[in-house]
């Protein structure tokens, strides 16, 4: 099985994204047993957010965990751009652990950057990580100049991770970012590994080299784009899934290795970039 190591614990490079869940009480039971299969498959990392829902997808983790040795999991969530000041973001990681029904993060992130002084920010997180309340803190939506200026702040080294967008057909991060980060030993979480699908735009899922690729391997389309990402060093996948079948699906990418002939195809069909992008997000 793939692993990542995040934050000094070595995790499966399979995580479990819940961006858009919560919202629908018809389906608040299926998404409950989803996660919950997950788990039961060997994943440990689930991602959530305050944003998601205003906090329902916290609550529904939360539930989907009660009853799980805390200790197997390693969660994460976020703090918005309103809230990553000095004085608001103690409150807003306590509502976070509330709804999440634990005492602690295994990491937090400051989502995207807004109008607080980036220095701020960071040193409340490192005050929160100093205190327990979380056990490593990161970045989320953040490019190359955004990491090189939090690289020259307090504490700023302490970066755990840097979640962004990244996938078979959006690899801008690849071109300086992605190496800045394999140099200074910090993973990447891969959040819409699987795009936003066909009405947002994307072409992967019938992309005749990615069907190929998953006619010979036995899989499908989803598995071999989860592979594609899980093959780049130090990155791990957070795919969102609402039903058991969709997401234990998803876990058997993790045994799929991608030959270099396959890894050729697909750099034809989706080329690496040539040039600086501006960071795509969601």
């Amino acid at each position: 099985m793939k692993t990542v190591t995040i934050a000094h614990h070595e995790v499966p490079a399979l995580g479990i994204g819940t961006w858009e869940m919560g919202d629908k009480p018809e389906i608040r039971t299926e998404e409950i047993a989803a996660i919950r299969a997950g788990l039961d498959a060997g994943l440990r990392v689930i991602d959530t957010a305050e944003m998601y829902g205003n906090g329902r997808s916290e609550k529904l983790v939360g539930e989907a965990i009660k009853t799980y040795q805390r200790s197997n999991i390693f969660l994460i969530s976020k703090v918005l751009p309103s809230n990553a000041s000095a004085e608001h973001m103690r409150r807003s990681l306590e509502n976070s652990l509330k709804r999440l029904q634990t005492d602690y993060l295994d990491l937090y992130l400051y989502h995207w950057r807004g109008a607080i002084p980036l220095e701020e920010t960071i040193a409340e997180l490192q005050s929160l990580q100093d205190e327990g309340l979380i056990h490593a803190w990161g970045v989320s939506n953040f490019d190359l100049a955004d990491m090189e200026e939090l690289w020259q702040l307090p504490s700023g080294r302490n970066c755990a991770a840097n979640e962004d967008l990244y996938n078979l057909e959006t690899r801008g991060i690849e071109y300086s970012l992605l190496p800045w980060q394999r140099e200074k030993q910090v993973p990447l979480i891969a959040y819409s590994p699987l795009g936003r699908g066909a009405k947002m735009g994307s072409t992967m899922m019938k992309n005749q080299a990615v069907l190929q690729i998953a006619e010979q391997h036995h899989a499908t389309a989803y598995q071999i784009l989860l592979a594609w990402v899980m093959q780049q060093p130090d990155v791990l996948a957070i795919p969102k899934s609402s039903s058991s079948e969709h997401l234990l699906s998803n876990v058997k990418a993790l045994e799929i290795e991608l030959t270099q002939e396959d890894l050729q195809t697909l750099d034809q069909a989706y080329p690496k970039p040539d040039h600086k992008e501006p960071l795509a997000i969601y």
